[in-house]
């Protein structure tokens, strides 16, 4: 079973940027479509970016399209979520997981991989 450890999670103020880490261990995720999920309080676990597993495509939900670029370096076996123009709404728990399209067109979490611990991310003046 492969291991995921996202990092790269803090503290920063409105319109601030950070770029997220998610690395593997345990196998390569070459093979797999990867996202990024994320959890604010009292809210369900959702959809955020994924990179397919050339990393030639991505998709990004409507809420972060734009301000946040996700990328994969399959020879690091690392997933990487660039974040700018951050959000109060921005604020949650954020996970790296592989992901899967599902037949109502978005993207969801597969069970190719666990899930990490997630990093928090927190927008706060």
């Amino acid at each position: 079973q492969v291991h995921l450890v996202e990092s790269g999670g803090g503290l920063v103020q409105p319109g601030g940027s950070l770029t997220l880490s998610c690395a593997a261990a345990g196998r390569t995720l070459s093979r797999n479509n990867m996202g990024w999920f994320r959890q604010a309080p009292g809210k369900e676990r959702g959809f955020v970016a994924v990179v397919t597993w050339t990393g030639g495509n991505t998709y990004y939900a409507d809420s972060v399209k734009g301000p946040f670029t996700i990328s994969r370096d399959n020879d690091k076996n690392t997933v990487y979520l660039q974040m700018s123009s951050l959000k109060p709404e921005d604020t949650a728990v954020y996970y790296c997981k592989s992901a899967l399209w599902g037949a109502d067109s978005t993207w969801y979490p597969s069970p190719d991989t666990g899930w990490g611990q997630g990093t928090q991310v927190t927008v706060s003046s």
